[in-house]
């Protein structure tokens, strides 16, 4: 609130003729309800806003033992070998000498679907689970629990995701999109074979 504060210094007394001199009057203007204020709309908002919740992507590295994968689950496993020019081959079951790659690309007809022709028994598992779930009030502790169970099972996917040095690493996060919408539960980041670099030089459509 504002007050007036008088200077009385000389209020009273004759000057040097005994004139009286007039008062001397300043604005003085208290901030401490400004203060309050601004700390009451600090604390409301700081209650009501819906802070964002940091996401997290889930990544299967492999063990240190490099013929552990290719020993486990190898024959359901699609591999995807990350090139140059956004360029993503794949292959299905082991690498073998006769092993052709096939060119795909990033659209929903192309990566997407593959992964979703390939995943089918378990992505239909997971749908009826989750329309299950919505009708019986399912926790969301419990649904998440049982989708892991489905994705863990041996007719599930197994997808090994291998790059050369000319991939971006833009790509890697594209195809860790992708297999999260299409509900692969079981992946993994490998080092390219040379054997795979050599199919991608000689690779012809």
């Amino acid at each position: 609130m504002a007050q007036i504060q008088s200077n009385e210094q000389d209020s009273g007394k004759g000057g040097k003729h005994g004139k009286v001199r007039a008062k001397k009057q300043s604005t003085h203007i208290d901030m401490t309800p400004m203060v309050d204020l601004a700390f009451l709309l600090l604390t409301f908002f700081m209650l009501t806003t819906t802070f964002g919740k940091p996401k997290t992507m889930e990544i299967n590295m492999p063990v240190k033992d490099p013929n552990n994968i290719a020993k486990n689950e190898v024959n359901n496993a699609l591999t995807f070998l990350l090139s140059g020019d956004d360029k993503v081959y794949w292959y299905y079951g082991e690498l073998k000498p006769e092993t052709k790659l096939t060119l795909t690309d990033y659209s929903p007809q192309g990566l997407r679907k593959l992964l979703l022709d390939r995943n089918k028994q378990a992505v239909d598992e997971i749908k009826t689970l989750r329309e299950n779930a919505l009708k019986n009030k399912m926790a969301d502790t419990t649904l998440k629990r049982l989708e892991v169970d489905i994705k863990g099972k041996k007719y599930a996917l197994m997808v090994l995701v291998k790059t050369d040095d000319k991939a971006k690493y833009k790509n890697v996060i594209n195809v860790l999109d992708e297999l999260n919408i299409c509900l692969i539960g079981k992946y993994a980041l490998v080092d390219l074979d040379m054997r795979e670099y050599d199919l991608i030089k000689t690779f012809q459509p």
